[in-house]
């Protein structure tokens, strides 16, 4: 069984997500957090590494990361991201 916070949950929560969404629309790390755990307190503990995954994904072309409409590393400090789909047609995780 596969854990809800594990990197491959993760992934698949975000593309879930926005596979849920038009094609040009994002999503908040907050939405995937608050998708594998109920618990406010849970959410909030796994954003750093829903960050770390979707920095992961990113770097590999799957995911494009933004802030303010630019291109950022998820894992910066700078305030909120978003994260969209990537300009590929194969996004396995």
């Amino acid at each position: 069984m596969t854990r809800p916070d594990s990197d491959s949950a993760i992934a698949e929560a975000i593309f879930a997500l926005l596979d849920r969404r038009r094609g040009d629309a994002t999503i908040c790390p907050s939405e995937v957090a608050r998708a594998i755990h109920l618990q406010e307190s849970e959410w909030r503990a796994a954003m750093p590494r829903v960050r770390s995954v979707a920095a992961a994904l990113a770097a590999r072309g799957l995911l494009r990361v933004t802030r303010r409409g630019e291109e950022v590393d998820a894992t910066s400090e700078g305030g909120p991201i978003r994260l969209g789909r990537a300009a590929i047609v194969d996004r396995k995780p």
